[in-house]
């Protein structure tokens, strides 16, 4: 992927979504209403399988915002970058067709938790993230 290009072309986002910041090894998304945002981020494969021979994997995070503090929780890992772009694409249209302005972020966190990676996700990491 270029340096200049968006991980996600601004014409495949959800109504209300958009890029909120791009570094070489992390990219955030954010969502106006409810407030969140959804960060993808090259980390160690620590906790991956070491026969599948990963140094690094992306972690997927989503934010959401309260009156006093902003609180991060793991979506989950996946293997490659696309496969982040991917999942955080899959995220977007989830909460874009199943979460009305109106709503929380925890009703957003369960919609989040409902999202399978399961196809991206490093061996490791999917029997620990269920």
């Amino acid at each position: 992927m270029a340096a200049t290009q968006d991980p996600i072309p601004p014409e495949a986002l959800p109504p209300r979504w958009g890029l909120a910041e791009r570094r070489d090894e992390r990219f955030t998304y954010r969502h106006s209403r409810p407030p969140i945002e959804l960060i993808a981020e090259a980390t160690a494969a620590d906790r991956s399988h070491p026969g599948l021979g990963l140094c690094r994997c992306w972690e997927l995070r989503y934010r959401y915002f309260l009156t006093d503090r902003a609180i991060s929780e793991s979506i989950g890992r996946v293997s490659t970058q696309r496969a982040a772009v991917d999942g955080l694409l899959e995220c977007m249209h989830r909460i874009h067709d199943t979460v009305s302005a109106a709503d929380d972020p925890f009703t957003v966190r369960e919609v989040l938790h409902s999202v399978s990676l399961s196809d991206l996700v490093p061996s490791g990491m999917s029997a620990s993230s269920e």
